[in-house]
């Protein structure tokens, strides 16, 4: 069994990674690697969205949580904005604790994610 899983599609309305499985020290690279390739083909895309799905996330260590953090400043940099999908406590949890929930724009669902709308991030 794979620890870390991860794939991704290009949608009309966006970029969006799904990562399964669990993201630590040994896995973020795979990580990395992927939300760099999605960015790179969301920067071209019309949208200049990308999502990332962390729902079928196992466990989410700090790892992880710098990832999806440096994901995103890189796309804010480029002009590119960057979605989270999560409403699992072992994603939400890290990154409400490091408040990075004022940073990240976190929505409980694909569907909201893709449309912008019912962000839980905090004004």
């Amino acid at each position: 069994m794979e620890l870390l899983a991860v794939d991704s599609e290009v949608l009309p309305d966006a970029v969006v990674v799904h990562a399964k499985g669990e993201v630590d020290s040994s896995t973020v690279k795979q990580l990395v690697s992927n939300l760099d390739d999605a960015l790179d083909r969301a920067e071209t895309h019309s949208a200049r969205l990308l999502v990332i799905d962390l729902q079928g996330l196992t466990y989410f260590g700090s790892a992880g949580l710098n990832a999806v953090l440096d994901c995103h400043r890189r796309g804010a940099e480029e002009g590119t904005s960057v979605r989270v999908v999560a409403d699992n406590d072992l994603v939400v949890r890290p990154i409400e604790v490091t408040n990075l929930d004022s940073v990240l724009e976190l929505y409980r669902t694909l569907s909201d994610a893709l449309q912008g709308r019912g962000s839980e991030q905090k004004p």
